[in-house]
């Protein structure tokens, strides 16, 4: 069973809420909360929010067992910018983009997939190449002489 949260229009950048949420990306529920109160980044608190609504959503809605929950997809797709226009030097203006995310959480209850091993490349046997007729033309008059 997959649980979906979604919040939309957060204002913080895309780029900063994906340095909190690649952290916990694969994560138990209960592991993935404590890492997130133990993050200092403006970012962590619309993130523990959505993952706290998105567990109520597993208990409440679907009468899923927290415990046995985790976070398989989470993502922080860009929202509308806001622009704004900074006075510069000379009557000239900068532009300031002031933007927003909409964060997308996916809990599964599902067994936790586990990383697959590397798989060993086999040492390809590597045949000796032909020797051009041309180089053995050209050593061979070289030892006559």
């Amino acid at each position: 069973m997959e649980v979906i949260a979604k919040a939309n229009n957060i204002r913080m950048s895309p780029r900063k809420v994906r340095l909190v949420i690649d952290v916990i990306r694969g994560m138990d529920v209960m592991r993935a909360q404590t890492q997130l109160q133990f993050m200092k980044k403006a970012a962590v608190l619309p993130v523990l929010k959505l993952l706290n609504s998105a567990i109520a959503n597993a208990e409440h809605n679907f009468q899923l067992d927290k415990e046995n929950l985790f976070v398989k997809t989470i993502t922080a797709d860009g929202g509308p910018t806001i622009h704004r226009w900074t006075p510069k030097a000379f009557g000239r203006a900068a532009p300031i983009r002031k933007r927003t995310s909409h964060i997308t959480i996916v809990l599964s209850d599902a067994e936790i997939p586990k990383k697959k091993s590397a798989k060993v490349a086999k040492k390809k046997e590597v045949k000796p190449k032909e020797v051009n007729k041309v180089a053995a033309k050209k050593s061979a008059a070289k030892k006559t002489k």
